[in-house]
């Protein structure tokens, strides 16, 4: 459920449905499926399996398969790569958050409502993004400071299938609408010729590793939580793949027979999808002031759970390798990403140019460093005997092994060259280049130096499973 609650936020309500509608409709899910299978579901294996074996966060669990020196800091790069998502994700949360709560007062069914000037003056007021930013890192820090047990878990146990339900039940209102059948052809109907497009292929590559969240450090996280008798292939993998696609195609299955019930609004609307072309329909359809609050609410739960699970990441890592305790360290670690998110809050431009330097270079990086440790330093045929096929349900074999080790890197090697290439000389290629020069740079410095001074700082022995 935490792994669900992670994975699923704005990359499953928000992109999945408008990317889907951009690139084919059933054929763009079709090659989704595909690369999930193929590669997020052994990754996101090898990612749980890795933290469980270690049973510490993102640092300790590097130095767990490299032991001492400098390419422990490859556990900083993912961590660096971490923070800087979650800094520009908050106010991303802040945005949903404001239209959840303008849909409990039923602003966007009131009389004269326009869709697009409430979006756009909502965007150009920085100080209320900024405030909106601030009670979300206030929130999480709250929830954070209770634990893995008291806190994170409470929260996902009831978050996630208020999430679905909202959902399914928006789903059941838009197929009773008018025109829910040209929905549901525009967004399942398979366009084959999508699928000899390339585009289509690494748009779904994208969607694949950005909305399971492979690399991000999460389910490595997670992992280090579990207990010894926990399945690894089928919770951490199968089941976390399939809960968080169903959530992507439930989103779409609600969101556009709803959207073809009134006309003249444009289905294939892209990032606008959520917050005009759909809002524009509530007042259209009966029950739409109810309707909008099922669909912000559950929008909100999820990117709220999906900042909760990207922000613990950094807590458990520095709550093990600092002495501070786990209060300090949530509370320094979610001032310092409030404190980073400020440029992202206030213009829509940084946020924009950021998302695209860490999805597209960053991430990559960081996914190379966690499969490519445990391809290249610890061997994935001793990690899959080791952690991943203990006490299994479903046996792993070594088909496993050259995915890991070959295909996933390569796969990171590819996103990294292509987008180098497409864009060449403009600054967002500046910055993934900074990225990926950088980052690892300062975590081979960084660990080199503490590690040379005296070994583990003192609280490394802490495991993440003790909370």
């Amino acid at each position: 459920m935490a792994m669900i609650g992670a994975m699923v936020g704005a990359g499953n309500i928000w992109r999945f449905p408008y990317v889907m509608g951009n690139n084919g409709g059933g054929a763009f899910v079709l090659a989704f499926l595909t690369l999930l299978v193929v590669l997020a579901v052994p990754g996101l294996m090898a990612e749980v399996a890795l933290g469980r074996y270690a049973n510490k966060g993102v640092i300790g669990a590097f130095r767990a398969v490299v032991g001492r020196g400098g390419l422990v800091g490859l556990g900083v790069v993912v961590l660096l790569v971490n923070i800087a998502l979650m800094s520009y994700y908050s106010p991303v949360v802040g945005w949903t958050l404001y239209y959840a709560v303008h849909s409990l007062l039923f602003t966007f069914t009131s009389s004269g409502f326009q869709a697009e000037p409430f979006m756009n003056e909502f965007f150009a007021s920085s100080l209320l993004v900024i405030a909106l930013h601030t009670i979300v890192m206030g929130s999480i820090a709250a929830i954070l400071v209770l634990g893995i047990r008291r806190g994170v878990e409470r929260i996902v146990v009831y978050a996630v299938p208020a999430l679905v339900l909202s959902l399914v039940v928006m789903a059941i209102r838009g197929l009773t609408l008018p025109g829910a059948s040209e929905g549901l052809a525009f967004a399942f109907g398979i366009q084959w010729e999508y699928l000899a497009r390339s585009d289509t292929w690494i748009t779904a590559l994208g969607q694949a590793l950005f909305s399971t969240g492979l690399g991000w450090g999460i389910a490595l996280t997670v992992g280090s939580y579990l207990r010894e008798y926990d399945d690894v292939p089928l919770g951490g993998g199968l089941f976390t793949a399939i809960g968080e696609s169903s959530v992507g195609i439930l989103a779409a299955l609600a969101i556009f027979p709803i959207v073809f019930a009134v006309e003249g609004v444009e289905p294939d609307a892209g990032a606008g999808l959520a917050f005009v072309s759909l809002v524009q329909v509530f007042p259209e359809i009966p029950l739409g002031g109810i309707v909008a609050i099922l669909f912000f609410l559950g929008f909100f739960l999820a990117t709220f759970t999906s900042g909760l699970l990207i922000t613990e990441v950094s807590v458990t890592t520095l709550s093990e390798e600092t002495r501070f305790d786990r209060t300090q360290t949530t509370l320094g670690v979610c001032g310092a990403i409030w404190l980073l998110g400020l440029p992202s809050a206030y213009s829509v431009d940084i946020l924009d140019y950021l998302d695209f330097v860490f999805g597209n270079w960053g991430l990559p990086l960081a996914t190379i460093s966690i499969i490519g440790v445990i391809g290249w330093v610890m061997g994935p045929q001793r990690l899959r005997l080791l952690s991943v096929n203990r006490n299994a349900g479903i046996h792993v074999g070594r088909w496993w092994d050259p995915v890991i080790k070959y295909v996933i890197p390569s796969v990171m090697v590819f996103i990294v060259a292509y987008f180098a290439y497409d864009n060449f000389g403009t600054p967002e290629m500046i910055g993934g280049m900074f990225v990926l020069v950088v980052f690892p740079i300062i975590g081979y410095a960084l660990m080199s130096v503490l590690e040379g001074r005296g070994g583990q700082p003192e609280g490394a022995e802490v495991s993440g499973g003790d909370d």
